[in-house]
């Protein structure tokens, strides 16, 4: 079997149900991500390989489309023989392109979610619910193709365990853990409220760990200060989660940290800007403060730079806020 997630880890984190569901109907299960979701594609329970390949229509900074690219993906996917696939993509993303090279690629049967007329590409034409949780409407295609998850999953985002031991680098467990970037600025959490709100953790005499990628380590020092741990490009895929795991909460705008947290089952205040809508993208799996005006300019409107002037869905947004939502998590309140 050959499932197919192509963009970013968070989106590959919430396909881990359907990877799942797959896997347990397969003998064996090979896993297509592109280069920004690869490592969550490592980290998912019933993945026997994972291939990698940038899809030009999928990546916010797509390479061409060349016949050597594309003959490399329909060498790779010969090579394992799958008997079917199936391809998984946002509501706005197209299947018909990947299903294209697969079937090139000897792939007898494919499923996928299609808002288009597939004509021979899609043996599963799938009509999906946009409202759901993006995990629920993964597994839903999966499900439309015979696949169940087994007795005793819970159909939540998942990892594999053991997760790497971190306690060299943020310390034993209890701390806050907050994560400054995203791959898009206008889910990101603001600097300036993250710095306030790490330092105001610091005063009420919290410990405090702030992550982020080798690009962010600017960011990440300039939040922390001399008030937390700087773990800015300290830190793997892997590693990010053995952190996480042992955080008493983490703070993170609408990012691929966020839904890691949850899949490891660590509460999550999510600042979450509209321009996606949460009721799909919030974070699965663990208790979530969702943060933010829902109803803002910018709603759905899929911006990758806040479109309207100061960023006002998060910048209203107070450290006190934030405080609070991490005072009712860590509590346990209803």
């Amino acid at each position: 079997m050959l499932v197919a997630r192509t963009d970013n880890v968070g989106d590959v984190l919430l396909s881990g149900p359907a990877v799942r569901a797959a896997a347990a109907g397969a003998d064996r299960l090979v896993l297509l991500a592109g280069p920004r979701g690869r490592a969550a594609a490592d980290l998912l329970p019933g993945v026997d390989r994972v291939l990698q390949w940038c899809a030009p229509w999928i990546d916010p900074e797509p390479p061409e489309l060349t016949r050597e690219s594309a003959e490399e993906l329909i060498a790779a996917v010969r090579a394992e023989a799958p008997a079917a696939a199936l391809i998984l993509t946002s509501f706005h993303q197209s299947p018909l392109p990947l299903a294209a090279l697969l079937r090139l690629a000897g792939v007898g049967w494919i499923g996928a979610a299609s808002e288009d007329y597939p004509g021979s590409l899609l043996d599963l034409r799938h009509r999906t619910d946009h409202t759901r949780p993006e995990a629920a409407r993964m597994l839903r295609l999966a499900e439309a193709a015979g696949f169940r998850l087994p007795p005793g999953d819970d159909g939540a985002p998942r990892i594999r365990r053991p997760l790497p031991d971190t306690v060299h680098l943020a310390g034993g467990p209890g701390y806050v853990a907050v994560h400054t970037g995203a791959s898009a600025s206008a889910r990101a959490i603001p600097q300036p409220l993250a710095a306030q709100t790490v330092a105001k953790l610091a005063a009420q005499g919290r410990r405090v760990v702030v992550t982020g990628t080798e690009q962010e380590r600017e960011e990440t020092a300039a939040v922390a200060g001399d008030a937390a741990v700087d773990l800015g490009g300290r830190t793997g895929l892997a590693e990010l989660a053995g952190v996480l795991a042992s955080a008493s909460v983490l703070i993170s705008g609408n990012t691929g940290a966020a839904h890691l947290a949850a899949a490891v089952g660590t509460p999550v205040v999510s600042l979450f800007a509209p321009v996606v809508s949460a009721s799909s993208w919030a974070p699965q799996g663990s208790p979530v403060r969702l943060l933010g005006d829902q109803h803002a300019p910018c709603r759905d409107t899929r911006a990758r730079t806040c479109p309207v002037p100061g960023h006002p869905c998060l910048n209203r947004l107070t450290p006190d806020d934030l405080l609070s939502a991490v005072d009712d998590l860590v509590q346990g309140a209803p």
